[in-house]
């Protein structure tokens, strides 16, 4: 398995594909960016981990230029050392970036299979990412990229139906070529019960973000959000805790500043004790996913929905299609955009205990019955028998 974008233990999704395959008699190694100056192996849950030393570029276009063409060799270069020394079957790439199946083509020639599993809609996340406007020709290039990593694989996996509809139509796909393995949370790992008294003491109420703190992610609209419920709505006893990093968050930290807002949040960083994470989201009152509408966002499914219902939490949300399908009635939503009418939706949720209470247990309810990990495994390796037989 091949990841680029964040290392092993910060991609759940990985992380739990990965333990699957191993407990259904599967042998896997993974490899992804490390912080280590030199190559690196571990064994983590009986997951063997190969890390590439991580290299640190300035951002922008160039930036990532450099970071996907370093991370694509040195991917490559460790596959070769695997290929040599132990040998493997299935190549297993995840996205973004979309230019690393392209290398691995050379392994199906050589009678390998190749999966595909698609976790982002890169053409959509270069084009919200650069808005300055993008460059017409490297968004070309994305799209390129993209369609040869669906024609070169055995078989694609993806998030959702709305990712699996691009498979389709943008790439050609057929049905029976492309599966949704869900990005459902392990429902045994978000007990409801256990609380951070610490965090608790902080306000009355505590809203949560979690999650990466990119451009995309919608930081700056929940600052605005906070604001108007602060000196608009005029609520006062509320924290925000933001759990997460990413590389908007020096931005975010400023806006805060800018917005008088500072003092209502505390940016926490990345959690990386999962103990501590969940007793966190326990904590909260409410929590948050601020992503705006956009080309992206409109087909994407946050994980973070996903956990904040297995802990049982309400959520505001702005209204984008997949967080209706993911959250239904666990939700209050927003018109897509409109701060005002999402800083309205987190004072009525403050308000309203008892709505609090029930949309948390619909929400959890709905994990434990439909979305839940445990349910995505069959299809996972339903793909994997298919394309080894």
């Amino acid at each position: 398995m091949i990841l680029e974008n964040c290392r092993y233990l910060q991609d759940a999704r990985v992380g739990k594909e990965a333990n699957a395959l191993q407990e259904n008699g599967y042998s896997v190694s993974v490899i992804s960016p490390s912080l280590d100056r030199l190559p690196s192996r571990a064994l983590i849950d009986g997951i063997v981990v190969y890390g590439y030393p991580q290299l640190s570029f300035s951002p922008g276009v160039i930036g990532y230029l450099l970071e996907y063409t370093y991370a694509t060799w040195a991917i490559a270069l460790m596959t070769a050392y695997l290929w040599l020394t132990q040998g493997f079957d299935i190549v297993h790439v995840a996205n973004p970036p979309d230019c690393l199946i392209p290398i691995m083509a050379i392994y199906r020639l050589i009678g390998k299979r190749l999966i595909y599993d698609q976790h982002d809609l890169s053409p959509e996340l270069y084009t919200v990412r650069f808005l300055s406007p993008p460059n017409l020709f490297l968004h070309r290039i994305q799209l390129l990229l993209e369609w040869l990593s669906f024609k070169l694989a055995n078989h694609t996996i993806v998030t959702n139906e709305s990712h699996k509809e691009i498979a389709k139509s943008r790439g050609g796909l057929s049905e029976s070529a492309v599966t949704v393995v869900r990005n459902g949370p392990a429902i045994e790992q978000f007990p409801t019960s256990e609380i951070d008294l610490e965090l608790r003491k902080k306000a009355t109420t505590i809203i949560a973000f979690a999650g990466i703190t990119g451009f995309q992610d919608g930081l700056d609209y929940l600052c605005r959000a906070l604001r108007s419920l602060h000196r608009e709505i005029g609520e006062e006893d509320f924290l925000c805790i933001v759990l997460g990093d990413g590389d908007a968050l020096a931005e975010i930290k400023e806006q805060t500043r800018e917005l008088a807002i500072y003092d209502k949040m505390w940016f926490a960083g990345w959690i990386s004790d999962p103990a501590l994470y969940c007793r966190y989201l326990s904590t909260a009152d409410i929590c948050v996913a601020p992503e705006p509408s956009n080309c992206y966002n409109d087909r994407s499914t946050f994980v973070k929905i996903m956990e904040y219902m297995a802990a049982g939490k309400p959520i505001v949300a702005f209204d984008l299609p997949e967080n209706r399908f993911s959250a239904a009635d666990a939700a209050l939503y927003a018109a897509p955009n409109n701060y005002q009418e999402f800083a309205a939706k987190l004072a009525e949720l403050m308000r309203k205990k008892p709505l609090r209470s029930s949309m948390g247990e619909l929400g959890r309810r709905r994990i434990e019955t439909t979305f839940a990990w445990q349910y995505s495994i069959p299809r996972l390796l339903a793909v994997y028998h298919q394309i080894s037989n």
